[in-house]
């Protein structure tokens, strides 16, 4: 079923660039502001977000308003003349919805306006019973809807917000599993049927840990794609200050990716989703989540990598030990070229690497002699050193590793991993961060 309709999609497209459509065209990403924001961006093509919280028809035209004083704030207004292209009266149609308006913002009697003529301009973001699936737009359009009982999402995160501190010279980095960071929109090139978009009262809890490890440098593993990443960020991270999303998509079937979130600056980026390798039974193999490289550029302070990796899960047995091993060894051989062209290179390679520090895959990538790279879990209680939080393992599968350079500025007796479980932080790893003095 799936492929006679991917079979019939594509050959409309191909109709479509043969006879010189719209689809030869591609689509323009245009600025997705608040309706708030709205007058900073006159004569803009926009996607306008917010709610309609009062409508009117006239009779020659219908204003959807955003806010009571509708004489001095964002208004999207529709025509008589489009009346008719509308399925329901406007006026009831988006009463109370959380809403996107798609287009050129003008001003009218010193107020921002957008006039709509379509009904595609505008997208409805609200859940049943007129609540927001969650209570920001951003994130409410990529949620399924819940029962109505457990619609309501609390206004506040459990933990009290944070503002960025200013950079001091020194970084914290952390690195997290974060749980199938996933949107409910079916994607028709990875397996991504059987996973369920993240509920949203995990994505209210992930938001509350991250606030409160308070990373300047995030590494992220098990995230589905860059747009949710976004959205989650910008909806339920926006006082965190992480300006910078990173992620290329890899190669895994089922869709998960690496990813960092930064607050400090962001330069050139590298993937190694195509860098082939053999793994110890001679089967040639990629990367599965992808392994990158990110720069990270402080303001007057000593730059470094991050290295975000997410080896295969110990399911499958002695072959997914064989996987495991694979991308471990390849990851060390392009560690290794960095340190045989430079040996004060600062770089952490952080991740959910699946397997103890004792292992076998684990040392292969730690490696031996005065270009191993360094740990301070040990700093950690003993009892706290657990990561994977899932009864009954309970163990430490994620690390923060470091280059000798950077392990050289590492703060003594900064590592640390939060405590917590799916029901109380919305993933079944908990996050661990160490700090580093750059100046």
């Amino acid at each position: 079923m799936k492929r006679g309709l991917l079979l019939w999609s594509l050959s409309v497209l191909l109709l479509s660039f043969a006879s010189g459509g719209a689809a030869d065209t591609p689509e323009r990403q245009l600025p997705e502001i608040s309706w708030q924001d709205a007058a900073a961006h006159y004569g803009q093509e926009c996607v306008v977000v917010g709610q309609v919280v009062m409508t009117k028809n006239i009779g020659s035209m219908c204003f959807l308003n955003f806010h009571r004083d509708f004489r001095g704030n964002f208004t999207a207004v529709i025509k008589k003349s489009s009346f008719h292209r509308f399925p329901e009266p406007p006026e009831t149609l988006y009463a109370d919805k959380h809403v996107r308006v798609t287009g050129r913002i003008i001003e009218y009697k010193g107020k921002p306006e957008i006039i709509v003529t379509e009904p595609d301009q505008i997208v409805i973001l609200t859940g049943p019973g007129g609540t927001p699936v969650v209570d920001t737009a951003k994130v409410a359009s990529t949620l399924p809807a819940r029962p109505a009982a457990t619609d309501e999402v609390p206004k506040t995160p459990p933990t009290p917000r944070v503002q960025a501190p200013p950079f001091d010279g020194t970084v914290t980095i952390a690195s997290y599993n974060v749980l199938n960071l996933f949107d409910n929109h079916d994607c028709p090139y990875h397996r991504d049927e059987g996973t369920p978009p993240k509920p949203a009262d995990e994505l209210e809890k992930l938001a509350a840990t991250i606030r409160a490890v308070n990373a300047d440098v995030l590494a992220l593993q098990e995230v589905e794609n860059r747009g949710f990443l976004a959205q989650f960020n910008k909806a339920m991270l926006s006082d965190m200050g992480y300006d910078h999303v990173v992620l290329f998509e890899g190669n895994d079937k089922r869709g998960i990716d690496v990813a960092v979130l930064s607050r400090l600056p962001v330069g050139p980026v590298t993937s190694y989703r195509h860098v082939t390798y053999r793994n110890p039974d001679g089967q040639t193999a990629r990367f599965r989540r992808d392994f990158i490289r990110v720069r990270v550029e402080p303001p007057k302070a000593q730059g470094f990598d991050v290295f975000v990796l997410h080896l295969k899960s110990k399911r499958g047995g002695e072959a997914s030990t064989i996987v495991r091993m694979g991308e471990a060894t390849a990851a060390r051989r392009i560690l290794d070229e960095i340190l045989e062209q430079n040996s004060e290179a600062c770089f952490v390679l952080c991740g959910d690497l699946n397997d103890t520090f004792d292992s076998e895959p684990i040392r292969a990538l730690v490696g031996t002699g005065v270009t191993a790279l360094k740990t301070f879990f040990s700093d950690i209680p003993d009892g706290q050193r657990i990561t994977y939080n899932k009864e009954p393992y309970l163990n430490m599968i994620d690390f923060i590793l470091c280059s000798p350079a950077m392990a050289r500025r590492y703060e003594p007796h900064s590592q640390r991993v939060y405590a917590g479980s799916v029901e109380e932080s919305g993933s079944d790893h908990n996050p661990t961060s160490a700090r580093f003095n750059l100046r």
